[in-house]
């Protein structure tokens, strides 16, 4: 009997959220971003399952775009950190990747490998190379301004071997509907994309879904792919989201304890009075985080009860107070299908992002609804 704990990833929730993203905004498209393993999903699955609707995919590094190209993506693929070193240029050409440019030495080190393997007689590859320019207009982490932007874009335009270079820049702030830095930073891209004349892309998961003035060019969706709204709050459109993971387990052992009996590593959790206790195979060395407080909502039989005591490596335990008829080999939600990530992320000092990402590899997946070949 194989160890009960699962993610099931629900790929038909995945490409409603894609569709959902492009409609926002009918004269844009929507690159599906993948980075890190398809924040626990499965790029490749993921890549697979959004063949036929994503125009392009976004992920961190050569590495992860190279897993995709094994498994017979074709799509243009963008590296949002763009290449670490020089030797990753023959692969992202060659490859068809699309390299972001957001540091001098970067434009220095493809200026100078480009003078050197092609001429303006003999441009390379029929169609030519696509880049990405970043522009820091805010965020404060990778980019030029936008003046070291105009500059290096005419650079590289006058270059015959550049095909299209895209603007984008990445919002700080976008998940605060309320919050004026964004505005700014709008203004800043939009504004040298009209002077450049150029394509543009900024809006990532919260603008996608909450700033109609970001929503042009590529869009950028991540979490809202995988079901997870972008906001702390409510909003109608986050809303309408579908999760893609689910997290479930099972009850290896119950048992009821007396009153002013402790529970796990340090009795961080003691009964006030007779408490069934259930135990649930999942830890933090699956990826369930350690740091979850006590009550964080886990799901038993549909039924929502509380985390009781600390979590541990392979194990947890809840308080069955709620579900008193609960029995071994019973079914656990720890988070996904009606339980929210987010909600189980609030009571971990942690977000989404983290729970989905962090997940590991010994928890295996199993792909619902994967396209018809």
């Amino acid at each position: 009997m194989a160890r009960p704990l699962v993610a099931e990833i629900n790929l038909a929730a995945l490409r409603h959220n894609y569709q959902l993203a492009l409609n926002q905004s009918p004269t844009s498209t929507a690159l599906a971003v993948v980075k890190a393993n398809a924040y626990g999903h499965g790029a490749v699955e993921v890549a697979l399952a959004l063949v036929h609707l994503a125009p392009a995919f976004a992920v961190a590094c050569i590495e992860e775009a190279e897993q995709l190209r094994a498994a017979g993506i074709t799509q243009p693929i963008v590296l949002i950190e763009g290449f670490f070193e020089a030797s990753e240029l023959p692969t992202i050409i060659t490859q068809n990747y699309q390299p972001l440019l957001h540091s001098q030495w970067q434009v220095e080190q493809l200026v100078n490998y480009l003078a050197n393997v092609c001429n303006a007689d003999q441009p390379m590859l029929g169609t030519g190379l696509e880049l990405w320019l970043k522009v820091d207009t805010g965020m404060h982490r990778l980019g030029f301004t936008s003046e070291e932007a105009a500059k290096v874009y005419q650079q590289l335009k006058a270059l015959p071997v550049i095909n299209k270079i895209t603007l984008t820049s990445h919002l700080a702030c976008a998940d605060d509907l309320t919050n004026s830095v964004t505005k700014d930073q709008l203004q800043q891209l939009q504004a040298l994309q009209q002077q450049l004349d150029c394509p543009i892309s900024i809006a990532n998961s919260p603008a996608t879904l909450g700033w109609p003035a970001a929503q042009q060019g590529y869009l950028r969706p991540g979490i809202m792919l995988y079901g997870a709204s972008p906001f702390s709050a409510s909003h109608a459109l986050a809303d309408q989201l579908q999760p893609v993971m689910t997290l479930k387990s099972k009850l290896i052992s119950v048992k009821t304890l007396a009153a002013n009996e402790s529970v796990g590593y340090g009795a961080r959790f003691t009964t006030t009075e007779p408490t069934p206790i259930g135990v649930v195979a999942c830890g933090y060395g699956d990826g369930y985080p350690r740091q979850a407080l006590e009550g964080t909502p886990i799901k038993v039989n549909g039924i929502i009860c509380k985390l009781a005591g600390r979590v541990s490596m392979d194990m947890l335990t809840v308080d069955l107070t709620n579900c008193p008829e609960a029995q071994v080999g019973d079914e656990v939600i720890l988070w996904g299908e009606g339980l929210a990530v987010n909600e189980v992320a609030s009571h971990c000092d942690t977000i989404s992002y983290t729970l989905l990402t962090c997940l590991l590899p010994r928890v295996k997946r199993i792909y619902l609804n994967k396209p018809r070949a």
